[in-house]
């Protein structure tokens, strides 16, 4: 029951954190490719067995409706983004875990905040650290954990802590998990090079600005019959402080004197978007399992937030036995959602806006992804070797290679590639 809540948190409530079905990377706004979260409840685990799952992924986009140009710049971005999670049982009742790794990112689209190519914007590194600790308690139905992080790029730093608790019924055939997190953000505010008070030689701009983000996770789970399993989901999150990125130009179909000509270079303004912002999605997750062989997974989110976009998000993926140890796994999702209210296209909105945003994050449109995943696991792991410290054997458990194409009918695609090397130490 447990592994069903674990894969609903990891899967399902990162998603219903933001409402767009863009894979890209908007630090801001909370949407697009998410750290992986600090797992503290993920069910009991064998004593003395460490595991550490080496993880990367490949992600390259293109697309012509970039946000640093007003909605009609280059989107075109390539991120690397390895990472080690570790899982170190201390006793029969407690462990910690670990996840560290970074993020490589080289984006054509903020290479165009100094209007100069190959600037130092056009290339970033994004290091993060998450640790947490979990414990059950003497009823052996509860879980409660403990856990925090950090992360630092070149413009941004981001520190977080997050509590949780799940309790199982006495069958082992329901639980209820209730997780809070906190993320305290600062941002350097970098604008783009003729919209700084400083001047086209001023780097930064003027100082930096913050932003908080609260997130309320509950996740109910329940086995249904012996092959039907469903977990409903709700993670409720409210961010204060900066929403805008400020180097996201707007231009403009009118003018002020301020501005000048308008939709001539050097007449934008940087995005304004509301300083407080609450999203309130809900999922519903189904696990069935046709035969010994064939299982199928179904998820479905609506979510609704006060900037005025609604969504809605179908998931399926239907893993496949070729062999006791191999396993295919085809996906597909289906994204569609509405505009944010204060979204308008390339010389549409007024300078008489309160609030103005060309962001195709928040544009309205449709997006789907298909892909396939191979996973080999067999019974005594693919290998052993002597670890170099201690000189014991270690063994290379497992595979998991998945690749997944992404299109929008804004015109944006993507690829994606993601690989998992799992290990256990004695």
């Amino acid at each position: 029951m447990r592994l069903l809540l674990l894969f609903g948190l990891v899967l399902a409530v990162p998603c219903a954190a933001r409402a767009q079905g863009t894979p890209t990377p908007n630090r801001l706004d909370g949407s697009g490719v998410p750290a992986a979260p600090v797992v503290v409840n993920a069910g009991p685990v064998s004593v003395g067995e460490t595991t550490v799952d080496v993880l990367s992924s490949y992600y390259q986009q293109n697309g012509d409706h970039g946000a640093v140009e007003g909605g009609i710049g280059t989107q075109h971005l390539t991120d690397v983004s390895p990472t080690i999670v570790l899982n170190v049982p201390l006793d029969s009742v407690a462990r910690i875990t670990a996840n560290i790794g970074f993020d490589y990112y080289a984006s054509a689209s903020t290479d165009r905040i100094d209007q100069v190519l190959s600037s130092p914007s056009a290339h970033d590194v994004r290091v993060h650290l998450d640790l947490g600790y979990s414990r059950t308690l003497q009823d052996k139905r509860t879980i409660v954990g403990i856990g925090g992080g950090a992360s630092k790029e070149y413009d941004y730093q981001s520190f977080n802590l997050v509590g949780s608790w799940a309790r199982a019924s006495r069958d082992g055939n329901r639980e209820l998990s209730v997780a809070g997190q906190v993320y305290l953000d600062q941002v350097t505010l970098i604008r783009p090079v003729e919209l700084r008070t400083g001047g086209g030689n001023q780097q930064h701009g003027s100082g930096s600005d913050n932003r908080q983000s609260y997130n309320l996770s509950v996740v109910y789970s329940q086995v249904l019959s012996k092959r039907l399993q469903v977990a409903v989901s709700t993670e409720l999150v409210s961010q204060r402080g900066l929403l805008s990125t400020p180097f996201h130009r707007v231009y403009f179909y009118d003018s002020s004197p301020a501005l000048g000509t308008p939709g001539q270079l050097g007449t934008a303004k940087t995005e304004v978007l509301p300083r407080l912002r609450n999203k309130y999605p809900v999922g519903l997750r189904l696990n069935y399992y046709a035969t010994d062989l064939v299982q199928f997974r179904g998820f479905y989110r609506f979510y609704n937030d006060n900037f005025g976009i609604q969504a809605h998000t179908f998931e399926l993926e239907t893993p496949v036995k070729l062999t006791q140890f191999f396993t295919v796994y085809p996906f597909y999702r289906y994204h569609t959602q509405t505009a944010a209210d204060y979204f308008a296209p390339y010389l549409e909105h007024s300078v008489a806006d309160e609030y103005y945003t060309s962001d195709y994050d928040l544009a309205a449109f449709s997006a789907q992804k298909l892909g396939l995943g191979f996973r080999y696991a067999p019974l005594y792991g693919l290998g052993r070797f002597k670890v170099p410290l201690g000189h014991r054997v270690a063994k290379f458990k497992s595979i998991d290679l998945r690749y997944g194409h992404y299109w929008q009918t804004t015109g944006l695609t993507a690829n994606i590639v993601g690989v998992d090397f799992s290990f256990v130490m004695p």
